[in-house]
């Protein structure tokens, strides 16, 4: 299994939106529209890193990472997601692949740390943790999870850019 990496490029933007529909289709946490937050954030400029992973010329993975605010005004935070594998290709490490890279990007920018919504038992092998002090709006607190790349650990309300929200 040959899979590159690589920072997505202007093409990507169809691919990337189908890997995700269909990453998501059958998931029941969710109300699928995945797809359309990279696009969103991109147009936005709030696509602060965006990973392809990529087998024969043809998009086979993703995952966007873009900042978020904190209400206690911690800077340089982040989120991760979605992070999206096509279903053929899921189990193969491509997922784990693409949140390495991306977590490895945000640290050489500076970043003070990531926030994420997920399963505790699938992103603790990263380093993330129970955010204790940092709450999402609308979301169980056992599924609010970061990992904290700085000596300061924040408290707060954490907001991720509308994009995620869907249209009004």
């Amino acid at each position: 299994m040959n899979i590159t990496l690589r920072h997505e490029e202007a093409c990507d933007a169809a691919a990337i939106a189908k890997v995700t529909a269909a990453a998501f289709l059958h998931a029941t946490h969710t109300n699928h529209e995945e797809q359309f937050i990279a696009a969103a954030l991109r147009k936005a400029g709030k696509l602060a890193i965006s990973i392809v992973a990529e087998h024969g010329g043809a998009v086979v993975g993703h995952v966007a990472v873009s900042p978020v605010t904190i209400s206690d005004g911690s800077a340089r935070w982040y989120g991760l997601g979605p992070v999206a594998v096509a279903p053929d290709w899921q189990g193969r490490g491509i997922g784990s692949r693409l949140v390495e890279q991306a977590l490895c990007a945000l640290q050489q920018t500076g970043a003070a740390g990531c926030v994420l919504v997920g399963d505790p038992d699938y992103y603790d092998r990263f380093g993330f943790t129970r955010a204790a002090g940092l709450l999402i709006p609308d979301v169980a607190p056992e599924y609010v999870l970061s990992l904290v790349f700085s000596d300061k650990k924040p408290a707060g309300t954490v907001a991720f850019h509308e994009s995620f929200y869907g249209p009004d």
